[in-house]
Parts: C-alpha cells; structure tokens; sequence
C-alpha cells in the first residue's frame, strides 16, 4: 500500500471556543515518520489574510499531537500547542505593518487548519491540502448582552454575562490611539465581570477638549504597559493631556528601518513628584503588566520608580508587578498575533508613521498567556468576594 492510500484524518478539539482558550489539534493515520506541515490561514476584517505554519514529523504510530510533539521549524518551534494561532503573521506580498484586531465581537475569527504533506513553508494556496477542518474562536460567550451607552457625557459598549447578576464590574480603558476597542470587555464579560468599553479619546480633537477626567475610586487597578510620568491633572481634558505629551514628541527616535521609538519620550522619569502620579496615595490593590522590550513606552522605568515611591509611602503591599522578558508593549489576551510594530496615525496632526511597539514572539506569546491568566485571578480575588458565584458560559 502507497502512502496515498492513506487519508490522514485532522481533529481540532473544541472545534468552537473563547479565544483565549486552547485547542487540541491532532493528525491521525499518517505513515510513520511522515513530514508534514500543519497551517492556520485567517482573512480578517480587513480582508488581509494572516498565517501560521509548523512542521511536524508523524510517531510510529502515525499520530502527530501538537500538544506534546515539538515543531521542528516554521513560524514557531517547539512544543507548542497554540503556536498556530500566536505566531500568525500577514502572507507573502501583504500591505506592509499590519495590526490585527477584532472589530465586530458578536462574530468569531475563523480559522483554517490544514495538514499538507512534507515540510512546506510557502505556496500553501497551490497544493491540495491532506485535510482540513473549520475552527471559531470567540470573544463573546453564548448569552453575553452587549448595550451601547451613549450618556451623561459618556460613550461606550457594557458587556453583561448572562443571568440576574449582580456582577463585578471593570472599566476597560485602552491608551492613546483612539477608538472604542470592544474586544477585551467582551472577554472579560464572558468570565463573569460586568465589563465596559470606555471611548476617551474622540477622533474630533474639538470633543476631546470636552472631555475631562472625574473621579471615581476603584477596588483595585490592572495597568498594561503603562507610565504615572504623564500626570493628568483634575480640570485638564484628553486633548490638553495628549497636548502635552507630543510637546516631547522631538525626543523619540527612529531604527534602521525608520520606525518611532516612542519610549524616550518620558524619559528620564522626572523626580518632581508634581509631575508623576502621586502614588503613595493609592489604596487599592494594584497590578503592574509590563514588557521589558516595550520600545513605545517607559514601562519599565516607570514600574520601577511607581514601586520606589510606593514603598517610601508605606503602601507597596499594594503593589504586584508581572514584569516579562522579551514582550513587548501591546501586551493584550492570549493567542492573538504579536504586532511588533504597525502603522500608527499621530494626534494631533493625522501624521501617519510606523510606530515600534518591541517584543519577539515567542516572548511575547508566553507574556500574554500568563498576565491574562494573572489578570482574571487578580480581578477575581478583589472584586467577586461580594457577589454571587457565577457560572461562566462556554461554547
């Protein structure tokens, strides 16, 4: 019997799930030994295909079992059970600095899992695949309400879990580029938190004059990449705020391929406390995201001076700091493709360039998983201890 005689069977196990949960995939009824390459493609909504791919040798059983066997070369090595979805990458002959995100989360990223014989690295479109299979990944869990809030001055999108409630509550804030970014609410609601969506920063620079900072004290804080060297103050809006920041913007600087080092822009960190976020004030639990290849921000210089001024206030017990080698700076839930720099439109201005945010890979795949894991056990032990028990939806 010829090796084509034998139709190799592909199983991805759960076939639909949230997105950051893992998949089994495994291939069966391959000869032994038998190289093959196992390949997600994905178009987004920006109809630009990504792809990821890794090359596998069957065991003497003819099974190859992402879970446990190692890819020896493609976009990722290893034993590496959701490579095919965290090291996806734009194909050959894409638009340049691309940035995937999820726009419309009451629909799923379709992925296609294919196995194709010997070890492949391009021209996956020309040859016929050995077998294939359909997967969705999911921000919204079955049940999760989604109400646009537009009042008393704010915008945004509430994420509710399915059930009465009560729920706890997170405010989502993502930084400075602008937009309402739904899909970490959607995740987060479909755990059980009562998440929403803040829009602060308005494409119309006359609304952002508009739009101020009010005080609201919460039970504990999750910062990601983020720096107390950009004080706000209580009476200065977005734009005032943003203002200030690109008044430093002759600071940053470009790599060999012209892309922006933003980091510089705040740095050194100022010693003047007038000018810093007066952290021995905060008396809730804090948590600290940081990537030590953010080329974007000061993060790592901030945490550390964050955590020195807390402890010269007597209130570092509050602090916990995740900090991450090789990650960079968009630091976002797990299993998603690694931007490590992309196009970027500076305010004010609509000056467009290619932003640099860091992070290889790898480094940057393990960083995700595990501060997502460490973010929902920190929320968890702060915010549910007074509400109900909740039962989180699955697909």
């Amino acid at each position: 019997m010829c090796q084509m005689d034998v139709i190799p069977v592909l199983t991805v196990k759960p076939w639909r799930a949230l997105f950051d949960e893992k998949f089994h995939v495994v291939v069966g009824n391959l000869p032994p030994t038998q190289e093959v390459t196992l390949h997600s493609l994905h178009q987004s909504e920006d109809t630009d295909y990504w792809e990821a791919f890794g090359h596998y040798v069957s065991d003497a059983q003819g099974r190859v079992t992402v879970f446990k066997d190692p890819s020896v070369g493609g976009t990722y090595e290893g034993v590496e059970p959701m490579g095919l979805m965290w090291s996806m990458r734009p194909i050959p002959g894409s638009r340049p600095e691309l940035r995937w995100r999820k726009k419309e989360v009451h629909t799923p990223m379709v992925v296609h899992i294919s196995v194709y014989r010997g070890h492949m690295s391009q021209g996956f479109r020309e040859q016929v695949a050995l077998a294939s299979v359909v997967t969705e990944r999911w921000y919204m869990a079955p049940g999760v309400r989604r109400v646009d809030i537009t009042e008393g001055g704010v915008t945004g999108t509430l994420f509710l879990p399915p059930g009465p409630g009560p729920f706890p509550g997170v405010l989502d804030m993502w930084g400075g580029s602008g937009g309402l970014v739904e899909y970490r609410a959607a995740l987060l609601a479909s755990h059980g938190f009562a998440a929403m969506a803040l829009l602060y920063v308005f494409p119309d620079q006359n609304k952002n004059a508009t739009i101020g900072y009010p005080y609201f004290e919460p039970r504990c804080c999750v910062c990601i990449s983020g720096s107390h060297a950009c004080r706000i103050g209580a009476t200065q809006s977005v734009e005032e705020t943003s203002q200030g920041i690109h008044k430093k913007y002759a600071k940053a600087r470009t790599d060999e391929e012209n892309r922006i080092i933003w980091r510089d822009v705040l740095l050194p960190i100022p010693e003047d406390i007038d000018l810093k976020v007066e952290m021995g004030r905060i008396t809730c639990p804090l948590l600290l995201v940081v990537g030590q290849d953010d080329q974007n921000w000061a993060a790592v210089e901030s945490a550390d001076d964050m955590k020195q001024m807390m402890e010269r206030a007597g209130n570092s017990h509050l602090l916990t700091t995740l900090s991450y080698p090789g990650a960079g700076h968009l630091i976002e839930p797990p299993y998603g493709p690694h931007c490590r720099a992309c196009t970027f439109v500076l305010q004010p201005g609509q000056q467009r360039v290619v932003m640099l945010f860091g992070g290889l890979n790898k480094h940057h795949a393990v960083a995700q998983e595990d501060s997502w894991e460490n973010i929902l056990g920190f929320l968890q032990e702060h915010l549910c201890h007074s509400v109900k028990p909740h039962v989180q939806s699955r697909l």
